[in-house]
């Protein structure tokens, strides 16, 4: 397998495997397991076999064509930075996945869990190996999306749903920002690629749009990094499993803001702005995030601060803009990593085995289990920068940076000052971790007996641990060959010389590691013992993020009910009259201001019978405007004449294939507009007589008509405008020249709708499936009460209405308007089915296509149930409208993807003449397969719109109601 198919396949397992979870029984937990774990697990190893390359500074492209004329292709870039990202991802999920088959219990759906898990990873992945920064923006938004699914797994849990529900909202408008952001980076650098978006620095630099662009992108990135002030989010997020934020909030999620600075670090630092807007912003994040932890209660709770401390010191280095200072972000990424991972998965074990995380009540745990003990004693020493751990390295190197000057102004004075005393915080709530949870006499009986966890749910512990020993140790030996290719590959040729040597003699940062290790504990000697009645942090403690965040989300709600309020309304006439005037105003501003005029063709006159044609369509139009305030049914049967008339015109005008579409679009429209008038409420008319109807009634009606003239006549300038503009002058040359050249069909409109514009159809027909699922869920357990009438002037005029233009129930309707036999109905299927797949085998050429053949299918099965009943036609005919719609989506997404096989961008085509016995030469193309898609959607989503309104076409008494039917038996 070539390294390129490999990126595609590491990529693409983690999704595939959560497909496969999903499907997998609740209780299975071992095979969940078994399955994410193997994933997991050769995901890693793909992703090693690839460092040799990688370490000698190449860079691997994975590029699968999809609109390559606006660079943007499915790109996966494999570089050095990368590759150790993409490693963290992996082996942190590998041990993630080990640790949650211990810790969920029983009870849970593990399958599910472990299916939203790799989803994640998936999109982790996609986010660090993406070489496309509208790609990283879509990948970057799916981590959102499956982060706010496994924060919120617990949804009985009131604290995870609001925790998942905050996740979501500041990440997922963090993310909006980013994709305007990296837009502007597009535009900036000339491509959206990532390779031409790292080679124009200049470009960037130079651009008016840089500082905005810089800010979008910083918001995106300290949104989903957990950066002061959008940092309260990760703190709520603690609600969810242990194993999600051992994974998310240490090692994965909350590091993709710091993989997008580190990333975009060669092109966006280096100026004053980059500096004074990062810098503070990390440093402020630093020691809040340090401050706030020495105060929690609850160890996930304290480590939730300290993870956000770190972050900002991250944040920070990269902020100071000098190319040692990346190193050490980039270095300590990788150790932050490792012992907040373990750290969490030490008190997911505590919480697991004593059945409380609150510090206040644990204490004494060293005597019940000394292993896990020493573990997260290990690892808490780590974090707080203890000499011969992997903490204390990339600490020191932080220590140095800070001591280097970089703007000469006040910043530089104080961040030594502010570096140290957060160190000193670290090293404060890393002593109250060990000491109170450990080794201080537990102050009441714990809810369960604490002892040792199973050994194979310490093992990840174990592992990571043991990378803290050796990285501090040997820190050149081991993390040393991977960070030098992230470093060459971040830094190209800005790389420093840098040592990772454990002992640099007696100097200045080693001074200040030394002050915060004697000032944390000195602070814990003298304050230690006070801070289990701490209710809150002092200062910071006292500003609420979540109540403001909850008071800006309900102040929208409420500006939003303010506008719903001034301008919402249960009429549809308003909204579109706002739409139209809208339409009419973008079709007139290229006539006003961009010089467009009419064609230069001369106007051949107007046939007599052509203008009676339209006289009469417009009669019918106008006839069923007014007699809808009477009668719906005549007023449904004038609209369909008015559609007629449209069919004959495009006969009259050359256009067959629009005139069979329109044709059957009306027979399928007209029929479920029957089955849809029960679902209207009772027309109220007018209380008040034409001759003294209210002044606003009659402007508002006097708006419509000159709002419909205006509309009208406008259309009917554009029309004129197109069909007098000589066909050269307009983009109808150019799919009439390469109709059959580049699509293989002379029917020039399938050839757009299946080929040129494949894109929009595959659009399309989703928008399609969305609206038939949506009319199927809203319909078919609800049904809207008729508005009532409350005054009793209204209650009279609505009576003697009702008696004057009383309407049958539909299926009366129906029955008596289609009086046609059973048996001939029954006939009539068969050859309905012929004609359909008629027109789908020569849509390509011929009037037809696969629209066009699932609206006549769609009309065969309509018919079998006018003669038959719904009920009675899903039994007969086996109708499973979901699964046509399924398969119909995946046979055009498919047949799209199947162009990548070949190296051929997304939906393109391929035609040829095949050699049939006895038939000769037969013209076949690829978009046969696709328009087979689309008559599958058409067929399903007619047919499940038919089932939802004619189940409850019929009105009973709430008794005398069947009982509901269950999910799957609507479908047959």
């Amino acid at each position: 397998m070539t390294p390129q198919h490999l990126l595609l396949l590491i990529v693409a397992l983690p999704f595939l495997g959560s497909f496969a979870a999903a499907f997998l029984p609740t209780r299975a937990r071992t095979q969940a397991t078994l399955l994410a774990g193997l994933i997991a697990v050769v995901g890693a190893v793909g992703i090693g076999s690839l460092y040799p390359a990688v370490s000698q500074g190449q860079i691997l492209l994975s590029v699968t064509p999809w609109l390559p004329s606006l660079d943007l292709n499915l790109t996966f870039r494999l570089s050095g930075v990368s590759w150790l990202f993409a490693m963290l991802v992996l082996v942190m999920g590998a041990l993630v996945i080990l640790y949650a088959r211990y810790y969920m219990s029983d009870e849970d759906p593990v399958p599910r869990f472990f299916s939203f898990l790799l989803a994640f990873m998936g999109s982790m992945l996609g986010v660090v190996l993406s070489g496309n920064l509208i790609q990283i923006a879509f990948f970057w938004e799916v981590t959102s999306l499956f982060s706010f699914l496994l924060i919120g797994y617990w949804h009985h849990n009131q604290s995870a749903r609001d925790g998942a529900r905050m996740a979501l909202m500041v990440t997922g408008a963090g993310g909006i920002c980013l994709m305007l952001g990296f837009i502007l980076l597009g535009q900036m650098a000339g491509g959206f690629s990532l390779d031409t978006v790292l080679a124009s620095k200049d470009a960037i630099h130079s651009s008016p749009y840089y500082p905005l662009a810089l800010a979008l992108i910083l918001i995106g990135c300290f949104t989903k990094s957990a950066q002061f002030p959008f940092h309260f989010w990760l703190p709520h997020a603690m609600a969810a499993p242990t194993p999600v934020s051992a994974y998310l909030h240490s090692a994965t999620m909350v590091k993709a803001g710091v993989f997008i600075l580190i990333l975009l670090w060669p092109v966006l630092s280096g100026t004053d702005l980059w500096y004074f807007a990062v810098a503070p912003i990390g440093a402020i994040t630093l020691l809040i995030g340090a401050w706030v932890a020495i105060f929690q209660q609850d160890l996930k709770g304290l480590l939730a601060y300290s993870t956000i401390s770190h972050l900002g010191l991250i944040v920070l280095l990269l902020g100071l803009g000098s190319p040692l200072a990346a190193v050490a972000a980039i270095f300590h990424t990788v150790n932050h990593a490792t012992f907040k991972a373990s750290l969490f998965m030490a008190a997911g074990i505590i919480d697991h085995e004593t059945g409380t995380r609150d510090i206040r009540k644990l204490g004494g745990l060293w005597n019940y289990m000394p292993i896990t003990a020493t573990l997260a004693m290990v690892a808490a020493a780590a974090m707080a920068g203890v000499p011969l751990l992997n903490g204390f390295l990339s600490k020191e190197m932080f220590l140095a940076e800070v001591l280097e000057d970089h703007s000469g102004t006040l910043i530089d004075a104080v961040l030594p000052w502010l570096a140290t005393i957060a160190s000193a915080f670290a090293v404060l709530y890393s002593i109250r971790f060990i000491h109170q949870v450990f080794f201080v006499a537990p102050p009441e009986p714990l809810p369960r007996t604490p002892h040792e966890p199973p050994p194979w749910m310490r093992r990840p512990i174990e592992i990571l641990v043991l990378a803290c020993l050796l990285i501090g140790i040997f820190p050149a030996a081991t993390i040393g060959p991977f960070l030098a290719s992230a470093v060459r590959d971040t830094l190209g040729d800005q790389a420093p010389a840098y040592s990772l040597a454990v002992w640099h003699g007696f100097n200045r940062p080693l001074f200040l590691s030394l002050t915060a290790l004697a000032g944390g504990l000195i602070l814990y000697i003298l304050f230690g013992g006070r801070l289990n009645a701490a209710k809150a942090s002092p200062v910071v403690g006292r500003l609420k993020a979540r109540r403001t965040f909850e008071a800006v989300v309900e102040r929208g709600i409420a500006i939003a009910g303010w506008l719903h309020a001034l301008a919402g309304t249960r009429r549809l006439q308003p909204q579109l009259r706002v739409l139209m005037i809208f339409a009419l105003a973008a079709a007139a501003l290229p006539f006003l201001f961009l010089g467009y005029s009419v064609g230069s063709e001369r106007w051949t006159g107007v046939d007599p019978v052509f203008a009676l044609l339209w006289l009469i369509g417009g009669s019918c139009a106008l006839a069923a405007a007014w007699t809808a305030k009477f009668h719906r049914l005549a007023a449904l049967i004038l609209v369909g004449a008015a559609g007629l008339a449209t069919c004959i015109s495009f006969v009259w005008l050359s256009a067959p294939d629009l005139a069979l579409t329109q044709l059957l679009v009306e027979i399928v429209t007209t029929v479920l507009l029957l089955l849809g008038l029960r679902w209207l409420p009772k027309r109220q008319p007018d209380i008040w007589p034409e001759t003294r109807m209210p002044v606003q009634v009659l402007a508002r009606r006097g708006g419509d008509l000159a709002i419909a003239i205006i509309a009208g006549l406008g259309m009917a300038l554009i029309s004129y405008a197109v069909m007098t503009r000589p066909v050269t002058d307009s983009i109808a040359d150019f799919f009439t020249r390469n109709a059959y050249a580049e699509g293989g069909g002379t029917n020039i409109v399938n050839v757009i709708l299946v080929d040129f514009r494949a894109f929009d159809t595959l659009g399309e027909i989703t928008v399609l499936a969305i609206v038939a699922i949506t009319v199927f869920s809203l319909l078919r357990r609800f049904r809207p009460a008729s508005d009532s009438i409350e005054t009793p002037e209204q209650q009279r005029v609505q009576a003697d209405f009702d008696r004057r233009h009383a309407d049958r129930e539909v299926g009366d309707t129906v029955t008596d308007a289609l009086m046609v036999p059973r048996l001939i109905m029954q006939w009539m299927f068969p050859v309905i089915i012929t004609f359909a797949l008629y027109l789908l085998l020569r849509g390509h050429d011929l009037p037809g296509g696969g629209f066009a053949a699932g609206i006549a299918m769609s009309i065969g099965i309509l018919l079998q149930y006018m003669a038959m009943g719904t009920r009675e036609v899903e039994d007969r005919l086996m109708v499973l409208p979901i699964n046509w719609i399924g398969i119909g989506m995946l046979a055009a997404a498919l047949t799209g993807a199947g162009a990548w096989l070949f190296g051929y961008p997304l939906l393109t085509t391929f035609f040829r003449y095949l050699d049939v016995p006895l038939i000769g030469e037969v013209p076949a193309a690829s978009a046969l397969l696709f328009d087979l898609g689309v008559f599958a959607v058409v067929v399903g989503s007619t047919v499940l719109v038919l089932i939802a309104l004619a189940h409850q076409s019929i009105r009973t008494p709430r008794a005398a109601r069947p009982a509901e039917p269950k999910a799957g038996e609507e479908q047959g």
